[in-house]
């Protein structure tokens, strides 16, 4: 965001100086040939401003600034030096020109057109390129070169300065001409989406070799048609900025569109959204979807409207697969989500083929894709264990206590018929009093009192009170006066609860140990035995998978220690803060 901000500060910087350095050279009113130049100049920091402010990541328009602003201050040196500005201002500001020629003839179309160097082995034409523009800037700066110096004669030192500056210059030509060589070699070899846009750099580029030479033909060859002068400074300025502007309006350069909008005659500028915005309405859009369809759903529709795709596609380990957009077709790309939760694939575009820029974006959704994967299934398990649980509280209510409630009325019902001696009173009294005695276990499976009433540790040591065999709970004292969030108290406390069962159940346990700890911000608890133990890697955790969900939907863990013969230690806990 910060980056993005930048881009206007300095597009208007380099608009300034343009204008203010054309004015001050002609005076005004401004001749038509003037105000033509000033157009045809603001066309960079223009362009330069759209795709560092929609494009912040990449390097291109930052690129087509800092030529803009070179552009810039070297005119408003050229127009301070006819003002009889500062000596050493104007000559710093004059030198900036080289920065202008160097970046537009080399460095704008050798990265073309996201800021990347097209190859490793370019690194050494971008590093001759930089020290022969900086040889070239500050020799010209060290001789006081400037449009009022240039017929002065030359001290000994100046000269040295003044080859520097005009090796450097050289040097800038050569690599120009390597690089445009290098150009049209990319462009026939670009694929079908990318063509059009080399074609209008290398016409650009060509453009300006032919407005350099009518510079030259009328600065130094003699050539006294003003024409040819204006004509040329204007193709040196304007060319590679138009031809970037073709691309942008003909081929959707950097995926930015310009239209018609409906029947009025307007520019609409559909850009794609950036990373940053792509992640920031998703991140929107998963709050909002409350079933864990609905949320692979919207990833779906993220990923096809920030790529602009005719459909997408997200397909989970499971099989489910939820499309977005109309399917046809193969798809054109595929990536896997992390940790093999599933997979995006991704249909064709409406214009073009996807792009290395497309693919960074699709590989920055892949982590929210599998946060959301992983959320969707999270969900659907603590959806169907509650529903499991509430099947099971009814089975037990209609096997258990409802049976008994009805065998207690017909009891009551036959003792009223008959009189009802004592022996069948009693009875009866037993009976209502048993089937008290299972409501309570059964309301405690649900959530027990002493959970509610006295906390963790009380309900823990409860619990572990009425096992057949030795337990021990162990608890620091601050902890057993402390209460904590309702969902963590239940969470942990039905952890113990399971972990003691199946230890009594599967394991054989002749001893239990259950701690309670308070370490490091989380409220965790260890539950051991001595019984056979287990492979966790060939044996399923039965209702610890169900409780791990509850866990891990609080932030937790739970980790499940243990080996044939040598016991079990299960490990869990919540995060509570401090």
């Amino acid at each position: 965001m910060k980056r993005r901000l930048m881009a206007a500060p300095l597009a208007l910087a380099a608009v300034g100086s343009i204008v203010i350095g054309a004015l001050l050279e002609s005076g005004t009113p401004a001749p038509a040939t003037q105000w033509a130049f000033v157009a045809v100049s603001l066309l960079l920091p223009a362009l330069g401003w759209l795709l560092a402010a929609r494009r912040p990541d990449l390097g291109y328009g930052w690129l087509l600034l800092a030529a803009a602003l070179s552009l810039g201050l070297g005119m408003l040196g050229v127009g301070l030096d006819l003002h009889g500005g500062p000596p050493v201002l104007v000559v710093l500001l004059c030198s900036f020109f080289a920065g202008f020629y160097g970046l537009t003839w080399i460095y704008v179309p050798l990265l073309f057109p996201d800021g990347r160097l097209p190859a490793r082995r370019w690194r050494i034409v971008a590093w001759i390129s930089g020290l022969a523009i900086a040889a070239h800037g500050v020799g010209a700066m060290a001789a006081g070169i400037a449009p009022s110096t240039m017929d002065r004669p030359r001290s000994a030192e100046t000269l040295a300065a003044m080859l520097t500056s005009g090796a450097g210059q050289l040097v800038t030509w050569i690599m120009a001409v390597i690089v445009f060589c290098g150009l049209v070699v990319r462009w026939r070899r670009a694929g079908e989406g990318e063509r059009g846009q080399y074609a209008l750099m290398v016409a650009g580029m060509f453009a300006t070799a032919v407005g350099v030479v009518l510079t030259l033909l009328f600065s130094y060859g003699g050539v006294q048609v003003a024409a040819v002068g204006v004509i040329g400074i204007l193709t040196v300025v304007g060319s590679l900025p138009a031809a970037i502007a073709v691309a942008v309006v003909r081929h959707r350069l950097l995926d930015i569109r310009v239209g018609l909008r409906g029947s009025r005659l307007q520019f609409v500028f559909d850009l794609r959204p950036t990373a940053d915005e792509v992640l920031s309405d998703l991140g929107t859009a998963l709050e909002d979807a409350a079933e864990p369809v609905e949320q692979v759903g919207r990833l779906a529709a993220a990923v096809r409207s920030g790529l602009d795709l005719r459909w997408a596609a997200v397909t989970l380990a499971d099989g489910t697969r939820v499309v977005a957009g109309r399917e046809s077709g193969e798809a054109v790309l595929e990536l896997p989500v992390r940790g093999g939760l599933g997979r995006i694939e991704c249909g064709p575009r409406d214009a073009g083929p996807l792009t290395r820029v497309d693919r960074r974006l699709l590989e920055a959704l892949a982590v929210p894709a599998g946060l959301a994967i992983q959320s969707a299934g999270l969900v659907t398990r603590l959806v169907n264990a509650q529903e499991a649980e509430r099947r099971r509280i009814e089975r037990n209510i209609h096997d258990g206590v409802q049976q008994q409630l009805v065998a207690l009325i017909a009891g009551l019902e036959l003792a009223r018929a008959t009189g009802g001696g004592a022996d069948l009173l009693a009875g009866l009294r037993e009976q209502a009093r048993q089937t008290l005695d299972d409501l309570r276990e059964l309301a405690a499976g649900i959530h027990p009192s002493s959970l509610s009433q006295g906390g963790l540790v009380e309900a823990v040591e409860e619990r572990c009170s009425r096992l057949p065999v030795r337990t021990t709970v162990s608890a620091p004292p601050p902890l057993r006066a402390r209460r904590f969030a309702d969902e963590v108290e239940g969470a942990l406390y039905f952890t113990v609860s399971e972990a003691v069962a199946n230890a009594l159940k599967h394991a054989g346990a002749a001893s239990i140990e259950v701690g309670l700890s308070q370490p490091d911000g989380r409220l965790s608890a260890t539950v051991a035995d001595d019984g056979a133990g287990f492979d966790p890697q060939t044996t399923s955790r039965r209702g610890l998978a169900t409780l791990a969900d509850r866990l891990d939907a609080l932030g937790g863990e739970l980790t499940v220690d243990s080996e044939p013969g040598k016991g079990t230690r299960v490990n869990a806990w919540v995060p509570i803060g401090g």
